[in-house]
């Protein structure tokens, strides 16, 4: 019989994504630092990362913190046909593979043991087949749950492979500062620190009724169990997307109520579309926005009946900016996005009186035509005329 201590779990993880591809297609790049974006920040390379540049930053505060960095337009195809490249790698390792986003998956070596070798064997040839057929750098956590995984790809970070053997979790884990754990944001944090919690082993050894106090039943039950390493959740394949989401870095300029009623008409637009390519409905429309001060909140409604009609979608979008726009004037607005959740397949979907001559999707099914055919930019909204959405990111498919 063949034993292990390691995994049977991996995450990998490519590196300063964007950043990596244009260093790799333009070798007078490599070893600089590196900002992919416009306005702001994209991606980073780790060379820009060290004088503190980071994502979602303005490009000139960017470029105070690191002048010599070189300022790169985002080449969204090039990381389309990357991601492709670096998947087709990952399913050649394992048919067990759960996408996390175009740049990480986890991947379940588990039953390989007898014909690819052990969970650290099998990860340092996934990470040599990238580097060869990809050109790119991609870091790997091996572990016995996802949890973990993911923690060792991030401590491992950059270019790295980091194994936690089954008898040394808690060792490697609790050390850790509390914003490892998944669902430690700022405000969490804070609580935390304000109760003299600062690593993993500190909530570990509070009791699960405190953290549930402080946190809330479902924030303290979970952090109390991935403080000891319980997550039962396997790597499954073919998982659809709970939500689907598009946002916007707009800079440090103060945007116009117009202004931000046209960009979320932009996602509201991509978002609809996607949702009826995938063949699914929502239930629930969510407003993201990140403030001037770095804060971030969440506005979201639910819809009478699920839909993915564009009008329907985008006149609750613009309800919930409505009621968010005294806070917008008050703090400023840095990001907004917008996520469709509550998903659901499409049919069967219980029809709705009136029936009127013309189907209600009629509209939303004609523009999907033609942009299938001649491109996503063939017919706009007149507001939109002249404007810049963005660079639309790349996705896993829905």
């Amino acid at each position: 019989m063949f034993v292990t201590n390691e995994g049977p779990i991996l995450h990998a993880d490519l590196d300063a994504f964007y950043a990596s591809v244009e260093q790799r297609d333009d070798p007078s790049l490599r070893g600089r630092p590196v900002i992919v974006g416009g306005g702001v920040v994209l991606a980073a390379s780790y060379e820009a990362k060290a004088r503190g540049v980071r994502t979602a930053m303005g490009c000139g505060q960017a470029l105070r913190l690191c002048p010599s960095a070189v300022v790169v337009p985002p080449r969204m195809s090039a990381y389309s046909a990357a991601s492709k490249a670096v998947f087709a790698v990952f399913e050649q390792t394992t048919p067990l593979v759960e996408g996390l986003s175009i740049d990480e998956a986890f991947l379940d070596v588990g039953g390989l043991a007898k014909i690819a070798g052990s969970p650290s064997e099998i990860a340092a040839g996934l990470r040599r087949a990238v580097a060869e057929q990809v050109g790119l750098p991609i870091t790997v956590g091996v572990a016995r749950t996802k949890f973990l995984a993911k923690v060792a790809s991030g401590v491992a970070k950059p270019d790295g492979l980091l194994v936690v053997p089954h008898d040394r979790e808690l060792e490697f884990l609790h050390p850790l500062p509390v914003e490892r754990l998944w669902g430690v944001g700022r405000v969490t944090a804070e609580k935390l620190h304000a109760r003299g919690i600062r690593t993993v082993g500190q909530v570990a050894e509070r009791g699960e009724a405190e953290l549930v106090a402080l946190l809330g039943r479902a924030g303290g039950r979970h952090l109390f169990a991935l403080a000891h390493n319980r997550d039962p959740r396997p790597v499954v394949v073919g998982r659809r997307r709970r939500s689907i989401g598009a946002q916007r870095a707009l800079g440090r300029r103060a945007r116009s109520p117009d202004e931000l009623d046209e960009i979320v008409a932009a996602l509201t637009d991509r978002l609809a579309r996607r949702l009826r390519a995938a063949h699914r409905v929502c239930r629930t429309v969510v407003l993201r926005m990140r403030f001037g001060d770095y804060s971030r909140a969440t506005r979201s409604q639910t819809v009478p009946h699920p839909t993915a009609h564009t009008e329907d979608i985008l006149a609750t979008a613009r309800g919930l900016l409505a009621a968010a726009m005294p806070m917008i004037r008050e703090r400023g607005i840095t990001l907004i996005g917008l996520a469709l959740s509550n998903l659901d397949n499409d049919t069967p979907l219980q029809l709705e009186l009136p029936f009127g001559e013309h189907p209600p999707d009629a509209l939303d099914a004609a523009l999907d035509q033609v942009r299938d055919r001649y491109g996503a930019k063939a017919v706009t909204r007149a507001m939109l005329l002249g404007h810049d959405d963005g660079p639309t990111v790349p996705l896993l498919p829905d």
